[in-house]
């Protein structure tokens, strides 16, 4: 371990694929340093809708021509609960484990500079930034909008990571994108370090009693009291959990302490590993697939959430188990392409029960249930 959850997050990532590696000199029998294949071998500057405010490169960039990937969050208007919905007892969340890691895993990411190109055709194989009108898509609103972070639909022309335009053209759309910024050289730097974190996810939930393919009603029993089973080996998974969050959000490290002036350059851009468009498109990957397992529920079962916060989707339900909630096929499978649950990363897990009245009540005052949901507070954030 090296400091924080957060920095051993991002040097996870450079022991796993280190940027170089001894190479003999060319006519030569000194070894040098020689760049490892698909790794981040030199800091590289971002695309302007990619960098944060404070970066040079952000100088003089108007208004909404950023890049805006981040995760969910919305509520569903009270006005579109059906009597069906209001009738029933519950709320109920569910989780998904570890979401961006799972999202990081086997997602091309640039590995060198962006390169700018006018009137594109769109290649979902190719990670970058596109601007592209998605704002005359028509979904349905009881689903969050898969393109805004926000979940109201745009409103205009707007810059998006590949994997949500890449949803886009999955939901049947036409995307042309009228530029872009894009990176021919990619890869999927981030497996080994998904594949690491996955291991030590599922080897301390190991021993805390849960596993792979457990019934789902011994699963959620066992989830029950996980936390409770050995409080040390609790405290490892909440630092394994941390290490992937934080190693995302490192990736776009802002400048620290007040001296700095917007448009100074700061000590974390000169790392290979400040890659602000990595960070977005694993953000963006983890939201579409949270959206495409809603979609499923939507469309198999007729099931639409009232809140959805990064990982975390609440439903209405008549009983308080995610049991209650999550529907099965004619032979008692999960329904393809939905949230099953489970510990694997990228199922989901019970994130909390409160009632029909809780749930509606923070809907009436514009605040998000599936925020509160495991602790049943208001919480002074939103207040």
């Amino acid at each position: 371990p090296r400091g924080s959850c957060a920095v051993n997050g991002l040097e996870l990532m450079t022991a796993l694929r280190p940027p170089t590696r001894p190479v003999r000199e060319e006519g030569g029998d000194r070894w040098v340093p020689g760049p490892v294949p698909g790794s981040l071998t030199a800091a590289v500057d971002p695309a302007p809708p990619e960098a944060p405010g404070e970066h040079p490169v952000a100088a003089g960039r108007p208004a909404g021509q950023e890049l805006d990937e981040e995760a969910h969050d919305w509520i569903r208007d009270p006005q579109l609960l059906t009597d069906a919905e209001c009738g029933r007892a519950y709320a109920v969340g569910l989780d998904v484990n570890m979401a961006f890691a799972a999202a990081a895993n086997r997602l091309p990411v640039g590995l060198g500079a962006p390169v700018h190109v006018r009137e594109p055709r769109f290649d979902k194989k190719v990670p970058g930034c596109w601007y592209a009108d998605l704002s005359g898509i028509g979904l349905d609103p009881r689903l969050p909008n898969p393109f805004t972070p926000h979940g109201d639909p745009p409103e205009g022309p707007a810059w998006y990571a590949t994997p949500t335009l890449a949803y886009a053209a999955e939901l049947g759309h036409d995307v042309r994108p009228s530029e872009a910024w894009v990176r021919p050289e990619h890869g999927p730097y981030l497996d080994p370090w998904y594949q690491r974190l996955r291991d030590a996810y599922l080897a301390t939930m190991e021993r805390l009693g849960v596993t792979p393919g457990m019934p789902e009603a011994e699963f959620l029993a066992a989830m029950e009291r996980h936390r409770r089973a050995d409080p040390g080996q609790a405290a490892v998974l909440s630092a394994v959990k941390a290490t992937v969050k934080g190693g995302i959000g490192k990736l776009r490290e802002r400048p620290q302490g007040r001296g700095h002036r917007p448009g100074q350059r700061w000590p974390a851009l000169e790392r290979p590993t400040w890659r602000p468009d990595i960070r977005a498109a694993v953000i963006a990957s983890a939201r579409v697939n949270m959206h495409r397992k809603m979609r499923k529920l939507a469309e198999g079962a007729g099931l639409y959430p009232v809140a959805v916060l990064s990982d975390c989707a609440v439903y209405l339900s008549d009983g308080p188990s995610p049991l209650d909630v999550l529907p099965r096929t004619p032979d008692g499978a999960p329904l393809p392409g939905g949230f099953r649950l489970g510990v694997n990363p990228g199922m989901v897990k019970h994130e909390g029960t409160r009632s029909l009245l809780w749930a509606a009540e923070l809907l009436d005052a514009g605040h998000n249930p599936a925020r509160h949901i495991k602790t049943g507070g208001a919480g002074e954030a939103e207040e």
